[in-house]
């Protein structure tokens, strides 16, 4: 019963994050480009009509990635090495940058909540890259921290002496505290950030597997 339980779980994390990822990914590489060039018309209908509806799905979907992977990470035990402590932190940290910065933002633009719209709009952009930042990074995590065959070393518990894991830690913390307090920079355009997620994993998995 609790094999069936825990794939049952599994599958739901899958699924919902995949909701989540893709409107996320939506709203970079797509909405964002599209309202860059949209006559003022055709930008607020679909202010008015698509933005909330794409929001919805997208904030709901980062609501029960988060709640189906807290039970898979504490309740059932995944395997805490460096590989699932650091892709379920910025997990965590997406999540609560939807929810926290993402979504609060997106009230003011699309009108559900008074407040400075200029204002409002590069701070959600801001999370919403970091989020996109940390996506591809995040995914190797969970999927390393399984299926990491090709450990060098074979995988450890996280330590703080662990430069492997202390120093990735370090990184993704400044990342979020950038999310919140700092600005876009490379992350501005859409290969611009592409470019630095698929950097991102790469420098995590070097440090990982290298210090």
């Amino acid at each position: 019963m609790m094999a069936l339980v825990e794939f049952l779980f599994r599958w739901g994390h899958v699924l919902f994050g995949i909701t989540w990822i893709g409107l996320l990914y939506y709203f970079n590489f797509v909405q964002g480009s599209y309202f860059a060039e949209a006559d003022a018309g055709a930008k607020a209908d679909a202010t008015q009509k698509l933005v909330p509806r794409a929001l919805w799905w997208f904030r709901w979907g980062a609501m029960f990635t988060f709640l189906t992977g807290l039970y898979l990470l504490w309740t059932l035990g995944m395997g805490h090495n460096q590989y699932i402590i650091l892709g379920a932190l910025m997990g965590i940290f997406m999540f609560l940058n939807v929810w926290l910065i993402i979504w609060p933002a997106q009230k003011i633009v699309i009108g559900i909540n008074e407040g400075d719209a200029a204002a409002a709009g590069p701070k959600a952009l801001l999370a919403s890259r970091t989020n996109t930042l940390f996506s591809a990074p995040m995914l190797f995590g969970m999927l390393g921290s399984k299926h990491g065959a090709f450990s060098l070393g074979g995988f450890q518990p996280p330590s703080f002496a662990d430069m492997g894991f202390l120093i990735p830690l370090i990184l993704i913390l400044a990342l979020e505290a950038n999310a919140v307090f700092g600005k876009v920079g490379p992350m501005k355009s859409v290969s611009g950030v592409i470019h630095s997620s698929l950097g991102l994993t790469a420098v995590i998995f070097l440090l990982v597997h290298f210090l």
